[in-house]
């Protein structure tokens, strides 16, 4: 059966930020390939399909690593941080 890929939407909160990117084991942590849009109320947002797996990331907010500001599951790092966790079914 093909492996279907689901539609996730990745949200940052930052009205003063100039470049908002979400990276995580999906793009090989690679913060340049996932760019968020800023709308007018100051929220980024990127719509990324993914496909069925347990994937960590983190934002990239002006240069500066940031966490998720939504009430997500959260992993220790290598780097004594912490990985937001998305799960898709």
């Amino acid at each position: 059966m093909k492996n279907l890929k689901k539609k996730v939407i990745f949200e940052y909160y930052a009205p003063s930020a100039l470049n908002v990117h979400v990276a995580g084991t999906f793009n090989d942590w690679n913060p340049e390939v996932s760019p968020l849009k800023k709308d007018r109320s100051g929220k980024w947002r990127a719509t990324l399909p993914l496909p069925t797996g347990r994937f960590e990331y983190r934002y990239r907010v002006d240069g500066v690593w940031e966490n998720d500001q939504r009430p997500v599951e959260c992993v220790p790092n290598a780097f004594g941080s912490w990985n937001c966790v998305v799960t898709i079914p």
